[in-house]
């Protein structure tokens, strides 16, 4: 049967969107949210079939972490992260002294979050949770942070027409979800609302309580980067791997400048190319921005911007620039043949993960190769040949 044509489906969804949107509406006003907010929330409740696009996006080519950096951390956003900074520096040092979360780290996430204000996204939060709602594949999602985004508006935070954000939801210069918002926004100005739109003092302090709660050691770094010794056993490259500083020292980790090795009680070595490229210590601080948001490239960038925009160096070791990164579609390829030669991975999904790279390092042992679980186009060229 072919699909119907756009503009019919579109009405389509729109009725639909309309009676759920009446539903939700009964069971807020269940659960106690009075008549007037649900009114100036849903009133003008519009479906975004755009929304629903982007949901639906998933891309099939990856992106290598050498561009995702080259972006998130480029010469421009720390030229305007300085220039943010200074231009906010009484509240950025008071924020700082108050909470021992270090400004750089504050503009580093408002920066890769938003660009530092310029792109916090244009969708109204009420219509972009209600359409996720309505389209059912993250209803649980979309409910819960509507109830809190209605939360919001009975406090007085912020109106609906100025509570805009992405169209997941994320809110702001720094992307807040309404839950994270009702859970650590803070008034920093004193002027009787939480605004993270408006208010950089909002901003700025809203963003270090939810690191400061998630708990973020004051005077501690995130991490820096490293050399590995030979022969390094990169099955001990994983998150979940910690050890002290001094016995990662003690197996030949060194310092890459003459900043040192960071002293950490509890310390991981990353190495997001594999033995092809740099390799980083990372310290509870580091997870501590996986909490924000749970992407070792994204906590990745948020520290190497925080030290360029405090006047340290970036990353010193090259990047494999020259290799080509797999598509999910060769990934999934990759996991079936791992799987069919007994090094499991888990089901096929396309996403590398420490189960796949444990069964490409496995894959890797088997046949005298640097175990490093990082997948390229030549070694998905000699599993294929294995696999026959």
């Amino acid at each position: 049967m072919s699909a119907p044509p756009a503009a019919a489906s579109t009405v389509r969804d729109s009725n639909g969107f309309d009676a759920w949107v009446s539903s939700f509406r009964q069971r807020a006003s269940a659960r106690g949210v009075s008549r007037q907010v649900l009114d100036e929330a849903f009133d003008r409740a519009t479906f975004q079939p755009r929304i629903i696009e982007l949901d639906r996006r998933q891309p099939e080519f990856t992106r290598a972490i050498w561009g995702y950096l080259d972006s998130a951390v480029s010469d421009t956003r720390v030229r305007q992260g300085r220039d943010k900074l200074a231009t906010h520096d009484a509240i950025g040092r008071e924020v700082e002294r108050h909470y021992g979360v270090p400004r750089t780290i504050i503009g580093a996430i408002w920066g890769v979050e938003s660009n530092y204000g310029g792109n916090f996204g244009s969708y109204e939060t009420i219509d972009a949770l209600a359409t996720l709602g309505y389209d059912g594949r993250r209803t649980r999602f979309a409910e819960e942070q509507l109830y809190a985004a209605l939360e919001i508006l009975a406090n007085g935070d912020i109106d609906r027409d100025r509570m805009r954000g992405s169209w997941a939801g994320a809110m702001g210069h720094t992307q807040f979800i309404p839950t994270s918002f009702n859970a650590y926004a803070v008034d920093e100005d004193g002027d009787g609302r939480r605004d993270i739109w408006n208010s950089i003092a909002d901003v700025m302090g809203s963003t270090a309580n939810y690191l400061k709660s998630n708990g973020w050691q004051r005077g501690s770094t995130w991490g820096r980067e490293v050399v590995l010794p030979p022969n390094f056993d990169y099955a001990r490259a994983e998150l979940d791997t910690r050890r002290s500083t001094e016995a990662w020292r003690a197996a030949g980790v060194r310092a890459v400048d003459t900043r040192g090795l960071p002293a950490f009680e509890s310390a991981s070595i990353i190495a997001p190319a594999g033995d092809h490229g740099p390799a980083f210590m990372v310290g509870p601080n580091f997870r501590t921005i996986l909490r924000y948001n749970n992407a070792t490239s994204y906590a990745l960038a948020v520290g190497l911007l925080s030290d360029r925009l405090a006047g340290q160096p970036g990353v010193q070791g090259d990047w494999p620039r020259t290799l080509a990164s797999l598509s999910r579609t060769e990934i999934r390829e990759m996991q079936r043949l791992l799987n069919r030669l007994g090094h499991g991975t888990g089901t096929p999904d396309g996403i590398m993960g420490p189960n796949t790279r444990a069964g490409l390092r496995a894959f890797q042992r088997a046949n005298g190769m640097i175990a490093d679980g990082y997948p390229t186009h030549e070694l998905l060229r000699r599993i294929r040949a294995a696999a026959g």
